[in-house]
């Protein structure tokens, strides 16, 4: 178990994750993929707790989110945790995708409604692990190797969330439309944080008021880890910050150092399971593309492709039956792997592309809910939003534990808490779409065979 280190022991951390992935930096903390307060407010009963709750809202339209997030926010107050103590993370994507200004406004309405002004928004989109890092203000992924301004790479191009901006504080700008003025944008460099160290960060956290939004430069850990315990210094003397991050940022606000590596060993898999398990692939990024190309590859997993176009007329029901009917049949034999179609279907319109997207995955958690009650080993699910879906509407797990990671800050093993009785026991994996090499998929299956073997 990760050690704590950053943060107060009674503080209570609240991490609105916009999908499945933002836990793979941690250890031990339980996630939610059911929204029900009183389900959240028992996870965050004791204080210094921390959980994530998944709200998949990369995968709705502002609007959507906005509701979303302050539902949730206000159900876990009016359960009855305490505003004060409380610090809620926006949690999102590393290259920048997603509702950046929507949701941390969102977060302090709400906060506001309780009687609770929120002093800034803290940026900190580092995902040190996948090579995502800030420095001069600028936001940088590592793409074969070299760094490239996070503007110059695909996730820029998304259809839904595409930006031309690589400094975090034009990107503010551009993203608010406006709104938010660069120049007004405060940063925290990295001579702010290592030279000045933590006296400095205090004096540029401490100057912010009104919901400034504040920009963290960081390319290792020990620099979130000077802000982490700055923002917790600020909150236990009464002012309240709302955090923006991608996952690495999660482990000092939640006061744990290092991670949990698991093994095959480390993973245990119930006897009374089929012996083979279940990878469902729903990302279209190219890396999620050439993962999924080396376990075919392999032969060792049966293919079954959802044919996307069949989903969005009226073959959909049958073709999604047939489908299940193959899975079901193999699993006692083989490992399956079910894939939509590599070509994406796609429109000019951003709303008609998301109501596409939808279509589709609702046709993934179809199957995924037919084939559930033959009890796979285990499932593998790639891509966030796929992740999140299959989880909560395919398997129907409520609420689960973060157990470790198959390598440093990235994939994590979940453990179902809450969930219907044939997913209980059931190791399953949060595998992004856009982290790990060519070979990593085939390898996590290659673990996870191997924990099957050994049961």
């Amino acid at each position: 178990m990760p050690a704590s280190s950053t943060a107060p022991s009674d503080r209570r951390l609240l991490i609105l994750d916009d999908d499945p992935t933002g836990s793979q930096c941690v250890a031990g903390i339980d996630a939610a993929f059911d929204t029900d307060p009183a389900l959240l407010a028992e996870t965050l009963a004791a204080p210094g707790s921390a959980a994530f709750v998944l709200t998949n809202t990369r995968a709705l339209d502002e609007a959507e989110a906005v509701a979303l997030n302050r539902r949730i926010l206000a159900g876990v107050l009016e359960a009855g945790i305490p505003a004060q103590g409380l610090h809620v993370v926006s949690r999102s994507d590393s290259t920048l995708r997603g509702h950046v200004i929507a949701e941390p406004t969102a977060i302090a309405d709400e906060l506001a409604a309780h009687g609770i002004e929120v002093d800034a928004f803290v940026l900190c989109p580092a995902m040190l692990e996948a090579g995502r890092f800030t420095t001069g203000d600028v936001h940088y992924a590592r793409v074969d190797g070299q760094a490239v301004e996070v503007a110059e790479t695909d996730f820029a191009r998304d259809a839904t969330f595409g930006f031309t901006s690589s400094d975090l504080r034009e990107f503010l700008a551009e993203r608010s439309n406006g709104a938010i003025a660069a120049a007004d944008v405060l940063s925290l460099s990295l001579e702010d944080i290592r030279t000045g160290g933590p006296a400095r960060v205090r004096e540029i956290l401490g100057s912010a008021r009104d919901r400034r939004w504040v920009v963290v430069n960081a390319t290792e850990y020990a620099d979130m880890e000077v802000v982490a315990r700055v923002i917790a210094e600020l909150e236990a003397e009464g002012r309240t910050l709302v955090t923006r991050c991608a996952p690495s940022f999660v482990r000092p606000l939640a006061g744990q150092r290092g991670a949990r590596v698991l093994g095959a060993a480390d993973i245990p898999v119930p006897a009374d399971r089929q012996e083979h398990g279940l990878v469902v692939v729903g990302s279209h990024v190219g890396l999620t593309t050439a993962q999924l190309h080396v376990v075919q590859e392999r032969g060792t997993l049966l293919g079954v492709e959802i044919d996307v176009p069949s989903v969005l007329d009226e073959r959909r029901e049958e073709h999604l039956a047939q489908l299940a009917a193959r899975i079901r049949e193999a699993l006692p034999r083989t490992d399956c792997v079910l894939y939509t179609s590599r070509e994406l279907v796609r429109s000019e319109d951003p709303a008609e592309s998301l109501a596409i997207a939808r279509r589709v995955s609702d046709a993934v958690v179809e199957v995924v809910q037919q084939v559930r009650t033959a009890r796979p080993a285990w499932v593998v699910a790639k891509g966030g939003i796929t992740s999140h879906e299959v989880a909560a509407n395919g398997l129907g797990i409520r609420r689960a534990r973060v157990e470790g990671q198959f390598w440093e800050g990235q994939v994590s093993l979940f453990s179902a808490q809450e969930a219907p009785a044939e997913v209980l026991g059931m190791p399953y994996v949060v595998f992004p779409g856009n982290v790990g090499g060519e070979q990593a998929l085939a390898d996590v299956v290659d673990t996870l065979t191997a924990a099957v073997a050994a049961r």
